[in-house]
């Protein structure tokens, strides 16, 4: 767990500083004023920030199910685990509410490259260029939603044996809002894959994509297995 948080951190902030000086609104705004933005007739925010958004939403469910947990004496002999896992979801939150806004970022870069210039050879080779980057950007930006999500699925399932059973179902629910956050980001990769020249590459993030998509499956299934089995007393 350890490692993959890691990782993705530095995905992050390497996220970050493509991006840095650039507004993050998308992230702070109510939960009406986000839902009216979804449904505005424009490109931004779309499927991907509200993917992230899941995903923020699964961590606060999994945070709160550690809070219901942590320092209950029936609980007691998981208490360093909860107190570990709650920690850990909440730097999970916080990641993928700043990709909320990244994913946003991504797409207006894309755009941006597009608007470039193609009157000269030199032109047509920078707004090539500078397309393969945007694209790129476009992918890293799902797959580190992907990959938060997929890690959030797997702590969603470790409390739904270890947590509060009055608050197994909340659990439950972080589960597929996290799954939801994975598959439609993994929506949006497949969607840019086609827009990569390097078909080398291209095959390494279709691979990866292919084993999230696994992964997701099976601790999805796994979670709500755990959500049954003790929702019916067994």
């Amino acid at each position: 767990m350890r490692t993959v948080g890691r990782a993705l951190r530095k995905w992050i902030e390497r996220l970050a500083r493509r991006t840095r000086g650039e507004p993050t609104m998308l992230s702070r705004m109510t939960l009406e004023q986000f839902a009216e933005a979804l449904a505005a007739a424009t490109p931004t925010p779309g499927g991907g920030s509200a993917s992230a958004q899941a995903g923020a939403m699964a961590a606060s469910l999994i945070q709160m199910m550690c809070g219901l947990t942590a320092g209950r004496e029936r609980y007691r002999a998981h208490d360093e685990a909860v107190r570990a896992i709650r920690a850990r979801a909440e730097g999970l939150r916080k990641d993928l509410l700043a990709l909320v806004d990244r994913d946003a970022q991504a797409y207006d870069e894309v755009v941006r490259a597009l608007r470039l210039p193609k009157g000269t050879d030199a032109e047509k080779q920078a707004r090539s260029e500078a397309l393969q980057r945007a694209n790129l950007f476009a992918i890293e930006t799902p797959l580190a939603i992907a990959d938060a999500c997929a890690a959030l699925m797997g702590l969603a399932s470790e409390m739904t044996y270890m947590g509060n059973l009055n608050a197994v179902s909340d659990v439950g629910v972080a589960a597929l809002l996290a799954y939801a956050g994975l598959r439609g980001a993994v929506l949006n990769i497949r969607v840019n894959l086609k827009g990569v020249a390097d078909e080398t590459h291209a095959g390494k993030l279709r691979e990866r994509v292919r084993r999230l998509e696994v992964d997701s499956e099976k601790l999805r299934e796994e979670a709500l297995t755990a959500v049954y089995a003790r929702t019916n007393g067994r």
